[in-house]
């Protein structure tokens, strides 16, 4: 497939893709010190620190068996897209995939009354993987698509609770208007946020062919560890797609787990198949709260 298409078409592209299919929609950062949080076995851990670690060769590292990693309990993780407010102009399908900004304010307060923590990937993996200990009440938050408003809005209202979070980006749209910049993104690194790969351009993982393996993971994983100075571990499929060749090539390319959507984890890969769910921009807090538990 060739990648040579006009700039103007790419950013048409990402402006109009969501992160998801609408059929799995609704299925059910500088502050450069670390977060402290408190395990269930006592244990002060640093947050920045386990999510940044790095594990060299991933091809090396020893994996549990899928059935042990699948016997865990799954912790929550929720998918935010754009924080802002509802236009005239936006979809009933879009606003799914547009949280108001006093929304997510409603969202983060919801979520440190009721006693949550939130965790990083490398976290995330030590305990599916290891069996590792978690803080109390564990969450993941993922932010999809490298929205302006996820720097501006979202990361200061979560550094209001301590929260870090993980951003995949998408490389294509550094530097565009209405999106995160390099320095912003290396900002969030710096603030102890985890920077993940979402591909260049948002182009659907089942339908790649050759060089694309290249152009849509190899590439902007090694932009992004040149922004952040750091590895980049970890994977968002665009639309929540995957498919089983994926797997294979996402591990050459050093990752080391990837996440879907709302979708049932693979009986065989389930760290290259973490489930997230959407948080709507319709959900109260209190629709979200119900949301995370019956949904994980």
């Amino acid at each position: 497939m060739k990648y040579s298409f006009l700039p103007l078409f790419a950013a048409a592209v990402i402006f109009t893709a969501g992160c998801q299919s609408k059929s799995q929609s609704n299925g059910t950062d500088k502050n450069t010190k670390d977060t402290l949080t408190t395990t269930t076995d006592g244990t002060n851990t640093s947050a920045a620190e386990e999510g940044q670690a790095s594990t060299g060769d991933i091809s090396k590292m020893k994996v549990a068996d899928a059935k042990t990693i699948l016997a865990r309990k799954q912790v929550p993780i929720l998918c935010y897209h754009q924080v802002r407010d509802w236009r005239a102009k936006d979809s009933k399908g879009a606003k799914d995939y547009i949280i108001p900004i006093a929304t997510f304010k409603d969202h983060m307060k919801m979520l440190a009354d009721s006693g949550y923590h939130t965790i990083l990937p490398d976290q995330l993996y030590d305990y599916l993987n290891n069996g590792a200990k978690l803080p109390s009440k564990p969450i993941m938050l993922t932010f999809d698509d490298t929205d302006l408003d996820q720097f501006t809005i979202a990361a200061p209202e979560m550094k209001k609770y301590g929260f870090k979070g993980v951003f995949f980006v998408m490389t294509v749209s550094l530097g565009r208007p209405n999106y995160m910049s390099r320095d912003q993104v290396k900002a969030l690194s710096d603030m102890g946020h985890v920077i993940g790969s979402h591909t260049w351009d948002h182009h659907n993982v089942k339908k790649y062919q050759g060089q694309d393996w290249v152009t849509q993971i190899e590439k902007p994983t090694k932009t992004l560890e040149e922004i952040t100075g750091k590895n980049i571990h970890h994977f968002a499929y665009p639309f929540g797609l995957w498919n089983p060749e994926a797997i294979p090539e996402l591990k050459k390319r050093g990752m080391k787990s990837a996440f879907i959507l709302a979708t049932k984890r693979d009986e065989n890969n389930p760290l290259f198949t973490i489930r997230r769910i959407i948080a709507s921009g319709y959900w109260s807090s209190k629709t979200l709260s119900n949301s995370i538990k019956n949904s994980f």
